[in-house]
């Protein structure tokens, strides 16, 4: 059999296990992620995943099943399918469950407040085994397990995937501080986001501990249920009204930093020789937004990579539903052209950024 044959035919497991010279039950440990495969070695671990792709070997999801007498289906609930947030976790989310051997399904909300009380208990009804929740509250305890990416859940037995949010204003605002930007503007996320509130606090702290003044006037919100760059451009629009000075923008998420520049950019003003902008996230398009947008960066594939991980533990331990913690995963930090040094007027110390505006 030739290597694009190999490719196009799925294997069996025996088959793979054979190729790798391994045992089946090693093999089957890792692609499945059963408990106590971090205890294979690094290498083999990844020869055996490296051999997946290559040799497209598929699990049989029927008859792993039909043995464990389970739907093999798990939900994931988000509030936008299209959104860069989204569709970042539910590709990680989509390697584990597959090599997993499971189906899954995803939902969207759209913050309809009907859509976020019915479809926990509803998805339940449908005999799924666990829920992935995406940036999204579930405030009834399930008698199955939940898994929430970004969503800060206090009842019943779910795990927790969140983002040092901390460590991420600390890259940010010592970027800023560094290049001299002592005048920085915040738009903050909508109220329903779960991210925004913690999100906020770690800017106040990290700032007070960096001698950053953060004014109320250069405060702004995004509004409404919306999702991409328009709510940014609004927001800043507002900013822009309040003809109060400010060098920078830090901007809840990279939509919001893209609708700034738009604004930024309509007032007549550049980005970043007048206003440096920094967004979060590292959307697909963030590299290549005009200029190209300095970012916090979420590891959104890995956060849904570990969720899954983390519910397909749950599911195949005696102790399924005792399990209550918290997973935080670390930002990096990626600047690139929407940052630059902030200018000042030489004689009076202000930012020169509204001379143009008016």
């Amino acid at each position: 059999m030739d290597s694009s044959s190999r490719r196009r035919d799925a294997i069996s497991l025996k088959e793979l296990a054979q190729h790798l010279m391994l045992s089946q039950s090693t093999v089957s440990r890792v692609v499945n992620q059963s408990p106590g495969y971090l205890r294979i070695a690094p290498s083999t671990r990844e020869r055996i995943m490296q051999a997946v792709a290559e040799m497209n070997y598929k699990p049989n999801m029927m008859a792993q099943g039909l043995r464990r007498k389970r739907s093999q289906i798990v939900s994931v609930i988000v509030p936008e399918i299209s959104d860069g947030y989204s569709t970042g976790v539910l590709s990680g989310i989509e390697d584990s469950l597959l090599l997993g051997g499971y189906f899954y399904f995803v939902v969207s909300h759209r913050h309809r407040p009907e859509l976020l009380h019915e479809y926990p208990s509803l998805l339940q009804s449908r005999a799924v085994e666990g829920i992935i929740a995406v940036d999204t509250l579930i405030e009834e305890e399930l008698s199955i397990p939940v898994v929430s990416v970004s969503g800060r859940h206090r009842v019943g037995s779910m795990v927790n995937i969140e983002l040092d949010h901390q460590l991420a204003a600390r890259y940010a605002l010592e970027h800023l501080k560094k290049l001299g930007h002592e005048r920085i503007a915040f738009i903050k996320g909508q109220a329903f986001s779960s991210d925004t509130n913690a999100r906020w606090r770690s800017i106040t702290k990290v700032a007070s501990e960096l001698a950053i003044t953060i004014s109320p006037r250069l405060i702004v919100q995004l509004e409404g249920i919306g999702i991409g760059i328009e709510p940014g451009r609004v927001a800043t629009v507002t900013l822009l009204e309040r003809n109060e000075p400010f060098t920078a923008i830090f901007a809840f998420n990279d939509h919001a930093a893209m609708g700034a520049i738009m604004a930024l950019h309509e007032a007549g003003l550049d980005v970043p020789g007048q206003v440096s902008v920094v967004g979060f996230d590292d959307i697909p398009g963030a590299a290549t937004n005009n200029p190209a947008l300095t970012t916090v960066k979420q590891p959104l594939q890995e956060m849904g990579r570990v969720a899954a991980s983390e519910l397909l533990t749950i599911l195949r331990s005696d102790e399924r539903m005792k399990t209550k913690r918290t997973i935080r995963v670390l930002p990096t930090f990626i600047e690139r052209a929407s940052t630059a040094l902030a200018i000042h007027n030489q004689e009076k110390k202000e930012p020169v950024l509204f001379r143009s505006i008016r």
